[in-house]
């Protein structure tokens, strides 16, 4: 599956000269042009060392795991941590918010008007408690699904039509413990299988900023 994925992103030799081949930029067209290859990658979590290995944070893990195998590193920033990554000509914010998961909006909004980024180029990363362990589903739009990241982030922005990326955290809980079951650690199973989700998710947000969403979505949906 890595490998394929791998694959995915690797190009001929005279692809990449092509790439690098820049057009005439008039003085009008640079700050378009240079949004246009911006993206704030949002990862949605709490802060505080109680909850750096639960269920509820796989956005800031999916954003740290990218970072270490990038060698990169976070700086406290205001409302949250910020890491920047480049690839292929892209700038992508890696953004974790320090305002707790239901004030995420607050953070997102901010950065979004800092760095002029568009809506289209942002991208959520959350857990989802309908979809089984590791299942990966992302869509342009969307309601909150009852989770209180992007309920904020939708009042806040006034929208529901920006990426998010659901990471399936599955639902093996019984009647009363869904709190406890999303604010805890992950069983051993999971623990074995999540770097190589870890991996598929470092290379759907590259994806994202480079293939474009339509692309990423047929690419990873299910996967």
């Amino acid at each position: 599956m890595i490998k394929w994925i791998q694959n995915l992103f690797s190009s001929p030799k005279t692809a990449e000269n092509k790439d690098n081949m820049k057009p005439e930029v008039h003085g009008h067209q640079k700050n378009n042009i240079e949004v246009s290859k911006k993206f704030l990658i949002v990862g949605l979590g709490n802060i505080g060392s109680e909850y750096v290995n639960t269920r509820h944070n796989i956005g800031f893990k999916v954003l740290d795991f990218l970072a270490k195998k990038e060698g990169l590193s976070f700086e406290t920033v205001k409302l949250g941590a910020l890491a920047e990554y480049k690839f292929k000509g892209r700038t992508f914010l890696l953004l974790k918010p320090n305002t707790y998961m239901n004030l995420s909006g607050k953070a997102v909004k901010f950065w979004m008007d800092k760095e002029n980024i568009p809506l289209e180029n942002i991208f959520v990363i959350t857990d989802d408690l309908n979809l089984s362990f590791g299942t990966i589903r992302i869509r342009k739009k969307g309601s909150d699904g009852g989770h209180n990241g992007l309920k904020n982030i939708n009042l806040v922005l006034n929208t529901q039509e920006y990426t998010r990326f659901r990471f399936g955290i599955s639902d093996e809980f019984k009647k009363g413990q869904q709190v406890d079951y999303v604010l805890g650690d992950w069983d051993d199973n999971e623990k074995a299988k999540l770097p190589e989700r870890l991996e598929v998710a470092s290379e759907i947000i590259k994806s994202f900023g480079t293939a474009g969403l339509e692309n990423t979505m047929t690419a990873f949906n299910g996967k």
